[in-house]
Parts: structure tokens; sequence; C-alpha cells
């Protein structure tokens, strides 16, 4: 499995178990992200501590869930991003776009606030 999906208190987290996001998760791992909206799933975390390197299939994919969770008027956070990952973000300016923590405890802080804010 390329990655743990944990059902917490409103909110799903998706934790990489792999050191790449890239074109041989990517794809599996923006399914499920779609089948976890279309199961009315609208709060992701994206744990990404584990990884340390992402391309662009990764980056579609970061967008792809940030994208679901907004038209669902959900929350969505990125967390964990290790240095070669978080300037590839900035770089992309997706920094801007998309609601990034830190630590993952950080994340799961974060989404709690967004929670009690909806």
């Amino acid at each position: 499995m390329d990655f743990n999906i944990e059902k917490q208190n409103g909110f799903v987290m998706v934790q990489l178990l792999k050191e790449k996001l890239d074109t041989s998760v990517a794809p599996a791992l923006k399914s499920e992200l779609v089948l976890l909206a279309g199961n009315n799933e609208k709060n992701i975390l994206l744990d990404l501590s584990k990884c340390n390197y992402c391309d662009s299939s990764g980056l579609s994919a970061i967008l792809v869930a940030n994208r679901l969770c907004k038209n669902s008027e959900g929350a969505f956070v990125l967390a964990g991003l290790q240095p070669a990952v978080e300037k590839l973000i900035t770089v992309s300016q997706l920094d801007s776009v998309i609601s990034i923590a830190p630590t993952t405890n950080d994340g799961i802080e974060m989404m709690r606030n967004a929670l009690k804010s909806n």
C-alpha cells in the first residue's frame, strides 16, 4: 500500500507512505481522493512527512484534492512537507492557494480549527 487512510473526527487523514509522490503513486492517490470525495468526505488532511520528492503528477494529485474539498465547501490541509517538496510547492506558487501546516500535528490542529469555523 502506498498510503494510509485514517478517519478522524470530522476529517480524513491520508498519509503517503512512500518517499516519492510521482507517476508510480500519484494516479492511485488521485483515485483514492476522488473516491473519498464521492463518499462525502469533504475535509482531507494530506500528510507528506515521509515524502521527499514530488513531480508534476504529484502536484496534480494535490491540486485535485484541494479542488474537491473546496468544491464541497470543505477544508484541505497539506502537512509535513520536506524541504524539496516545500520548495516545489513554493516555486509553483501553490502555497498561496493551499493551506499548509509544518507538521502533521499542526495539520490536525489546523483542520480542527477549520471545522470549528465552518
